[in-house]
């Protein structure tokens, strides 16, 4: 059974700035091939809601929030089963302090 898959427009805005890093960094065609796979990764949810595993953090926990690892990325999302969608919140790397990022939500 197949899920809508929605993204906040925090998470958006912290897809964008990952994407806009990368391609300062490291050039347009790695910034894109790296959208193109996080998108992708996180279209998956799909049709697999439960893919992500429990935040190491209980506060998270807590709130219902599950985490999908992608590499250097986490995608912090929650999947409603009574709506049959799944809500991305928040889009982060890894190196970032994503507990604050969180909460602030």
């Amino acid at each position: 059974m197949k899920y809508k898959v929605l993204r906040t427009d925090t998470a958006d805005a912290l897809l964008r700035r990952i994407i806009l890093y990368i391609a300062e960094n490291f050039g347009t065609d790695t910034a894109l091939k790296r959208l193109e796979y996080l998108e992708k990764a996180i279209m998956t949810l799909g049709s697999n809601p439960y893919a992500g595993i429990e935040p190491k953090y209980s506060i998270l926990k807590r709130q219902g929030y599950l985490v999908l690892i992608l590499e250097k990325d986490y995608v912090f999302y929650k999947a409603d089963d009574e709506k049959r969608q799944v809500t991305v919140y928040a889009v982060v790397d890894q190196r970032q302090d994503y507990l604050n990022i969180i909460r602030g939500l």
